[in-house]
């Protein structure tokens, strides 16, 4: 379990790693409250606190460089939130020294059709605020059939998620293992979002809107097969591209991080962290298959590619 301080002895890799000065006073603080607050437990709970994941309210971030991270909590994904939970000192702490002011949304996704809390989300917020928000969610572990309400969510973000002021095309994360309805029905958008809505909502234009705002990867579970159907509906969501097929999924945090910290040139920092966490041959198969990608369009990079490249599929510059 990570803690909040910048203590990283108690880290398992043999390498050695410390925070840059960037993001300290964040990290002192957090520390302290954590300290106040005593040890972190994974209670068992009936559900979510409704007060704080309410879908219904409008969120809204002042940070250059908001995040949201979504997680499918349906069925086997309802352990995913408690890994994230888990490492997320480590998520926030690692962000935080590259881009001072991240802010973080959480989200957790279900199925409309069947689950008591099919969409769950938190308010942006940083440092040990992400504690109680994350804590909120409830992984309910339902899903009455393969397809889940990633359609919901996509409609909540275009509606209900302001960020003026996003520098960087923001990112998005979401993790998940399925198909999502190709319709979302109006009336579970206006039950869940107090949205009133004429017709019902195609999902895929949904994510293709939210996709022109935000630099979406869905990082998929390892198993599936790539160019299955599941890959084909979500490449017609975000583009084939978009989709990271993840090989070890206890390293799912370390995949999203490095896809981050690399769209944001700090890769080789990123690679020192997990050093000192994991072995070499671990930093090795998860920097692999995100350095031969374009961190903002998802285009393929060429292996001897060195120094400042130009992605030729988008024009992001990438520091390598």
């Amino acid at each position: 379990m990570y803690s909040w301080d910048e203590d990283t002895s108690s880290w398992y890799g043999d390498a050695a790693y410390r925070y840059s000065p960037t993001g300290s006073t964040t990290r002192k603080e957090a520390a302290e409250r954590a300290k106040a607050s005593g040890p972190r437990t994974y209670d068992r709970k009936q559900g979510p606190n409704e007060k704080i994941i309410d879908p219904s309210k409008h969120i809204r971030s002042e940070s250059t460089n908001p995040l949201i991270v979504a997680v499918d909590v349906t069925g086997s994904m309802a352990n995913w939130p408690f890994e994230i939970f888990d490492r997320l000192p480590l998520l926030f702490n690692t962000l935080s020294q590259y881009r001072e002011d991240l802010e973080i949304s959480f989200v957790a996704i279900g199925d409309a059709g069947c689950d008591r809390w099919p969409l769950q989300t938190t308010t942006f917020a940083g440092g040990y605020d992400l504690e109680q928000l994350l804590g909120s969610l409830y992984g309910e572990g339902g899903g009455g059939d393969a397809p889940e309400s990633y359609g919901l969510f996509a409609h909540w973000v275009n509606t209900h998620v302001s960020v003026p002021k996003a520098g960087d095309t923001p990112f998005m994360i979401v993790f998940g293992d399925a198909p999502m309805h190709p319709t979302t029905p109006r009336k579970q958008i206006s039950h869940l979002l107090g949205d009133q809505m004429g017709r019902d909502v195609d999902s895929i234009k949904a994510w293709q809107r939210v996709a022109q705002n935000w630099n979406v990867w869905f990082l998929r579970r390892p198993t599936g097969r790539p160019g299955d159907a599941v890959d084909k509906q979500w490449g017609q969501a975000i583009t084939e591209q978009k989709i990271f097929h993840i090989q070890d999924e206890q390293r799912a945090v370390d995949y999203a991080m490095g896809l981050i910290a690399r769209a944001w040139g700090h890769f080789g920092d990123f690679q020192d962290n997990m050093r000192a966490r994991q072995s070499e041959d671990k930093v090795t198969e998860i920097s692999e298959p995100i350095e031969v990608k374009c961190p903002r369009c998802g285009g393929p990079v060429p292996l001897d590619a060195a120094g400042l490249f130009s992605c030729p599929y988008c024009g992001t510059t990438l520091k390598l």
